[in-house]
């Protein structure tokens, strides 16, 4: 049978448009393939469409509508629509340069708006709870000194999970000037400096687990049980089973779900509080603008009330403290009350 102009397209763009081109990451590669198997799903389930009969034709400002409504009704919210809508988006951003007689549909199709949502706040957790999470797993044991590692990692160096799951130990640079060098979003390296404890345990960490051989410079980073290059899962399960111990034993300090991504969060926000400036924190964690590092000064309830207090007490007159005190028939009267 011969190939659609659809599947030609797609394939094109996923394979070699993307990676060869574009210089997309795998991450972004995979995300958009598995939106383009949830749109094959729709074409066939609610259009009775297979794959192989999907043309360009076919797709329009309805179909794609149609589209996103079904992921709703299938369990999807209005985040995961939006980026789903992004990725069929991009396609047809390229579509456009590539087929030119279907320019007027594709930017139909592009200007189909988001759907608006409210913006979820930081989680992120206290400098106290990091320092619980942290004193949880047992160095002792060679699993609890990995577990330690990934832990301190994910949060001296803000490392996303995808980004922490891909280091090898020719990444690390533990010598005067201690730093790992990973690969960010859009392919960017980025070398993360890396405090005077982590780098202490990580070299304890390369030593018990035989790392800090020139041989094992390529290996993965961290493994599984089976020998594995331990993945988002992996990495997502170390993350709950300490935080899972501390809200046991603490439950004010972590009174929410965590995810390795909330350390990276929390990070940041301890830097904000520290006051390093956005500048140098857009930096450390790879953003592209500084608008993206912003939303950590707008979800920071006590750097709020501090600059409030702060420009009150500039402004407004200030009361004069315990006026009423020196008024003993005030003071009796309030001592009288009640009895």
């Amino acid at each position: 049978m011969k190939p659609t102009d659809f599947s030609y397209a797609l394939t094109k763009y996923l394979s070699v448009y993307l990676p060869a081109q574009f210089n997309a990451s795998d991450h972004t590669i995979l995300a958009y393939r598995d939106t383009f198997k949830l749109f094959l799903r729709y074409a066939e389930t609610e259009r009775g469409t297979t794959p192989d009969r999907l043309t360009l034709a076919m797709i329009d400002t309805v179909f794609v509508n149609d589209f996103l409504s079904w992921l709703e009704a299938n369990g999807n919210g209005i985040s995961t629509r939006n980026q789903r809508l992004a990725a069929v988006k991009a396609f047809f951003r390229y579509l456009q340069r590539e087929r030119p007689d279907m320019l007027v549909r594709c930017q139909e199709i592009l200007d189909i708006p988001i759907k608006r949502t409210e913006k979820a706040t930081i989680g992120y957790l206290s400098v106290d709870a990091v320092k619980a999470l942290l004193a949880t797993p047992d160095v002792s044991d060679k699993y609890g000194l990995r577990d330690l590692a990934v832990l301190c990692l994910l949060y001296d160096s803000g490392a996303r999970v995808s980004e922490l799951a891909s280091l090898k130990p020719s990444n690390l640079c533990l010598n005067t000037s201690p730093v790992v060098t990973m690969l960010r979003k859009r392919r960017k390296m980025c070398q993360c400096p890396l405090s005077s404890a982590v780098t202490e345990h990580l070299k304890q960490y390369l030593s018990v687990w035989n790392l800090d051989t020139p041989e094992k410079s390529d290996a993965p980073l961290f493994t599984n049980h089976q020998g594995e290059r331990i993945g988002r899962a992996g990495i997502a399960y170390i993350v709950r089973k300490y935080t899972d111990i501390v809200k046991t034993e603490n439950p004010e300090l972590i009174p929410c779900s965590v995810s390795p991504h909330m350390i990276r969060h929390s990070k940041a926000m301890h830097l904000l509080q520290a006051g390093v400036n956005l500048i140098y924190i857009r930096d450390w964690l790879g953003h592209e603008s500084v608008k993206t590092t912003e939303i950590y000064a707008r979800a920071d309830s006590e750097m709020k009330r501090s600059a409030i207090q702060k420009a009150a007490a500039a402004v407004l007159p200030q009361p004069t403290q315990n006026l009423w005190s020196e008024d003993a028939g005030l003071l009796d009267w309030l001592n009288s009350l009640g009895k």
